[in-house]
């Protein structure tokens, strides 16, 4: 190229440059920077930000964040949401004036991700245009249509005698290790075919405990209508803090769309332990067993965010299952008091059926639910009514019983019915039963026909019975599904095939049935 040519190109350069610096203006912007006054385990104190507001992100050098916890007039107390070993006392802390959101998608159904929409499945990012503040009201009452429709468990306890409504909060408390995250997971695994969508949220986990869960939903094919939200043990305490709410947030997102949802927090005692070390840590006063007076407030402002709305604002309903854990079957201690008076009702688990093998270990006399019995489809109450004075009764009888006492012959067969209840309603694992077997089993036990079947062959009678349903018209479970009560014909044709199928599993008629006492 020729040195003329050259020149000429550069001139030309030079000159567009010129004309853009001379174009551009130069502009101050105004940016509130803090600094890290001192660091301690999941909390920071920092100074400056004076503008800052309650609750809004910071983020801190290496794309960490926190959320401003206590606004005070010197300084910031924020809770840390990521790793802070990197972070040190003069570090610069940028404000990013907005309040904690989760994005929410269709997207989000089938994954696994922390309480800030960052996978943790490892696979491609969360894409979405939408966030949601992780804290929002509760609906108003007048936004509120009552509870109306059953939320099916597949546990035949739980829906015969402890039923679940739509929209409702019912509580799952017991010792550890007595089967509580079991229940909530049958609860998932049944909702396959009832359009339900469902929200695990697992709070301050081990990796193990969470993986095992998420293996489970995968194997049954529950993943493709559930989304994980997920806080491990080594994840920081304002990690854990935050994920009930954001977990609550997503799936109010799919409330309001006209959807049917249930989210279970497992469990809250992690939520309320992570929250006390955060407060303690922040110099916040103490009050009974080290919780803070407001203790209380951030479960109630949690919770009362489960409701169902009225038809004019889509029909959804949000349905919670929190999970607690008693200490020495302590339900009268200050969390469990907490959450039992917040919700509306509760199934608590008992370590003596747990360890007697008596599984899921509902003890049915401690267990209540205050709304879903208005929910209850009519059959269950037209075939289970009695059932729970029948097993209240028996279990006193049998407390008796142990004390070697002569029995006459009508407290022996209540006892002898109370314990085919009791056999009847256990369970395996991760075996969700039909409403159609539900009902044919309750009204087998209700019409005392497995009365004179050997207890070591129950489970073989029951199964005989659970397969009985082949042998009933379809007409009969359309009466029943359309019908407001269980007519005397359908309730006729489900007991001549059940004794059909019990014949071979029959006593002699005046044998004698049961054990020792």
């Amino acid at each position: 190229m020729a040195p003329d040519n050259l020149q000429g190109i550069f001139d030309s350069a030079f000159a567009k440059i010129e004309r853009v610096c001379q174009a551009g203006a130069p502009q101050l912007t105004l940016r509130e920077a803090g600094r890290i006054t001192s660091i301690a385990a999941g909390i920071a104190k920092v100074s400056g930000l004076p503008g800052v507001s309650f609750e809004e992100v910071l983020k801190f050098p290496g794309d960490a964040y926190g959320i401003a916890f206590n606004v005070e007039e010197d300084e910031i107390g924020v809770i840390l949401l990521d790793d802070y070993s990197q972070l040190h006392a003069g570090d610069e802390v940028e404000r990013m004036e907005h309040v904690m959101a989760v994005p929410v998608s269709g997207s989000l159904i089938g994954r696994v991700i922390d309480p800030l929409g960052r996978p943790r499945d490892g696979k491609a990012p969360i894409i979405s245009t939408t966030r949601v503040p992780i804290e929002r009201a509760a609906p108003p009452i007048m936004d509120r249509a009552p509870v109306t429709m059953p939320l099916q468990t597949g546990i035949k306890v739980i829906d015969a005698l402890i039923p679940v409504g739509r929209g409702q909060r019912e509580l799952i408390l017991g010792d550890r290790q007595t089967g509580k995250t079991a229940i909530a997971i049958d609860t998932i695994l049944n909702q396959r075919n009832e359009n339900v969508l469902c929200v695990y949220c697992a709070i301050g986990q081990h990796a193990s405990g969470v993986a095992k869960v998420i293996a489970t939903l995968r194997e049954k094919g529950a993943m493709s209508y559930t989304l994980v939200v997920v806080t491990e043990g080594n994840d920081s305490p304002g990690l854990a803090y935050i994920a009930p709410y954001a977990a609550t947030s997503i799936a109010e997102y799919f409330m309001e769309q006209g959807r049917d949802v249930l989210i279970v927090y497992d469990d809250l005692t992690h939520h309320a332990r992570a929250y006390r070390e955060l407060s303690l840590l922040l110099r916040r006063p103490p009050g009974r067993e080290a919780y803070p007076g407001d203790i209380f407030y951030i479960h109630s402002r949690l919770l009362e965010r489960a409701t169902h709305l009225r038809d004019s604002l889509g029909g959804g309903s949000l349905t919670a299952l929190p999970i607690i854990e008693t200490e020495a079957q302590d339900i009268s201690a200050y969390i469990p008091t907490n959450l039992i008076s917040i919700t509306d009702g509760q199934i608590y688990l008992s370590p003596s059926l747990f360890e007697l093998g008596v599984l899921p270990a509902v003890d049915v006399g401690k267990s209540v639910s205050r709304v879903g019995g208005k929910a209850q489809r009519t059959v269950y109450r037209a075939v289970a009514g009695d059932l729970k004075l029948d097993y209240a009764q028996f279990e006193e009888l049998e407390t008796f019983a142990r004390f070697g006492a002569r029995l006459d012959e009508a407290t022996r067969r209540i006892i002898e019915h109370g314990r085919r209840i009791r056999a009847c309603l256990k369970q395996p694992e991760s075996a969700p039963v039909s409403v159609r077997e539900q009902i044919v089993l309750l009204l087998a036990l209700t019409g005392k026909l497995f009365d004179n079947v050997p207890l070591d062959r129950m489970e073989d009678a029951e199964q005989a019975v659970r397969k009985a349903i082949t042998d009933i018209p379809a007409e009969v479970w359309t009466r029943i599904g359309a019908a407001d009560n269980l007519d005397a014909g359908s309730r006729e044709t489900i007991m001549g095939a059940v004794r059909e199928a019990l014949p071979d599993f029959l006593h002699a008629a005046g044998a004698v049935t049961g054990g020792a006492y």
